[in-house]
């Protein structure tokens, strides 16, 4: 069927679309789409951005850890030196909101210790 379909112009190459869809998530800011295949057939899960401002408030964060999930989801991970720039409190402090902010499964703990840890967003999403 799909390959009717594709002769007569009405779809593209195969596995294409999945791409341009997830292109599209990425360049409205909005997590990548899980593509599954379920009782047969297939489907497409699509998620809001829940790292809003209002969201994070409601989850219990400060404006400090709130500042440094806006700047993970911008850059991808923060470490605790960066967070103390950003924020402009102590390594102790910083320690303490990053702690917090992991207890409340916005951010993971990725390193082992010291220099080389560092913090990314977890996949907590809504459908």
């Amino acid at each position: 069927m799909a390959d009717v379909f594709f002769k007569a112009g009405l779809i593209e190459a195969w596995g294409r679309g999945t791409i341009k869809i997830t292109d599209e998530c990425k360049k409205a800011g909005l997590p990548e789409p899980e593509f599954k295949e379920e009782f047969g057939g297939f489907a497409v899960y699509f998620y809001k951005d829940i790292y809003t401002e209002d969201n994070l408030r409601k989850m219990g964060l400060n404006e400090r850890q709130i500042k440094a999930v806006l700047y993970v989801k911008e850059k991808g991970k923060i470490t605790n030196k960066e967070y103390q720039e950003i924020t402009n409190v102590s390594r102790q402090m910083a320690t303490i909101d990053l702690a917090e902010i992991v207890k409340k499964g916005v951010f993971a703990r990725i390193g082992k210790a010291g220099k080389g840890v560092a913090y990314q967003l977890t996949k907590l999403t809504n459908k």
